[in-house]
């Protein structure tokens, strides 16, 4: 595992997921997370599937140097449960 993917594990990403709802920032968070679990997603399960795409965006970040995209974390919250950035096998 390299250093970079040490950096945002599950338990620090959820945290800051439930940071971000604490806090209403974004407030996509918690429209997300309302809506998940609107559609009978457990709470544990919508705050994992908000960690997932919060990590997207993280990586991106801290692979390629770039700058945190809200439109595009905003993106992929609307995507799920679906998760289209994941290569299927």
């Amino acid at each position: 595992m390299s250093s970079n993917e040490d950096l945002f594990q599950g338990d620090q990403l959820r945290e800051i997921v439930e940071n971000q709802l604490t806090e209403g920032n974004p407030i996509k968070v918690k429209e997300t997370l309302m809506r998940l679990m609107m559609t009978g997603t457990e709470r544990s399960d919508a705050i994992d599937y908000i960690a997932c795409a919060l990590g997207l965006e993280l990586e991106n970040v801290v692979n390629n140097g770039a700058q945190f995209n809200s439109a595009r974390y905003a993106a992929n919250l609307d995507a799920l449960p679906e998760m289209p950035w994941v290569d299927e096998e």
